[in-house]
């Protein structure tokens, strides 16, 4: 991907394949429903931003323009003026989450996402490390973890579980919320790491 010569690439994470109708896959989230995990995922999912972040030389951000729009515009400026390879990864409700709410509500899902703790914003810019500087800033509040699970239940890909797996999905969720606590707490000690 970065050595395609593209200076951004953009990724809108729906979380699923949705070109082929919400298959799972590895950005599905653990606990959600989706084709081929009917019965909700049981592994955590990748985290593509911090895993291009280990190359070194490209700049990362992960964005969600309903949380954010000042955070995304900064992001977006800063992919476009980073001198190398840019991945932008922006949290992208889509049909197959059944958003409760509506698709018409997806910037206010986006919002609920960030403010919960179910996606996190942040940006990585090798640049910084050359002026000594830590180049990972994490732009997210401490999470309001207490609204982790009513934020699940807002969506079908999750009530779907709890609807026909009830005690499984009460484990799920709780491993769900638990993995987005450990991606925080990555996140909060790259902000500490000494350059």
């Amino acid at each position: 991907m970065f050595a395609s010569g593209e200076d951004v690439i953009f990724v809108l994470d729906t979380e699923v394949y949705s070109n082929t109708g919400g298959q799972s896959s590895k950005a599905t989230p653990l606990g959600a429903i989706a084709k081929f995990a009917a019965a909700g995922k049981r592994v955590r999912k990748k985290d593509l931003g911090m895993i291009a972040t280990t190359y070194g030389y490209v700049y990362v951000a992960q964005i969600a323009m309903g949380a954010d729009q000042a955070q995304t515009l900064k992001a977006l400026k800063e992919a476009e003026a980073y001198h190398g390879p840019s991945l932008v990864i922006a949290y992208a409700p889509c049909i197959n989450h059944g958003l409760k709410a509506g698709m018409g509500k997806s910037q206010a899902e986006e919002a609920k996402a960030v403010e919960c703790g179910y996606w996190h914003l942040w940006r990585f810019n090798p640049e910084l490390e050359a002026e000594g500087k830590n180049p990972f800033t994490l732009d997210s509040k401490e999470p309001q973890w207490d609204k982790f699970q009513d934020f699940l239940k807002g969506e079908v890909r999750y009530a779907s579980v709890a609807k026909q797996f009830p005690a499984e999905a009460a484990e799920l969720f709780t491993q769900a919320e638990e993995m987005a606590k450990k991606r925080y707490q990555t996140y909060v000690r790259q902000t500490k790491l000494e350059y």
